[in-house]
């Protein structure tokens, strides 16, 4: 089975930013890590996140969140 177009879309003012797949909404992500999961969640984490063609990072890539500093601590 072809995975979806997966969008990883601008930042909003939270920072967040939401990730689709077609029409629909997989969830927001904070930071990489997040994006890891919810791919994992959507039985699509036999992606690459951070060197797929099918991601389609807008507004920045996988590197850029803004305001964020650094990963909060587990």
């Amino acid at each position: 089975m072809e995975n979806p177009s997966i969008v990883v879309h601008p930042p909003a003012l939270d920072g967040s930013r939401r990730v689709t797949a077609g029409s629909e909404t997989l969830g927001l992500a904070y930071h990489l890590d997040d994006v890891v999961e919810i791919l994992r969640l959507a039985d699509l984490d036999e992606i690459e996140v951070q060197e797929s063609d099918i991601i389609d990072w807008q507004g920045g890539g996988p590197d850029d969140w803004p305001g964020l500093s650094e990963h909060p601590a587990e």
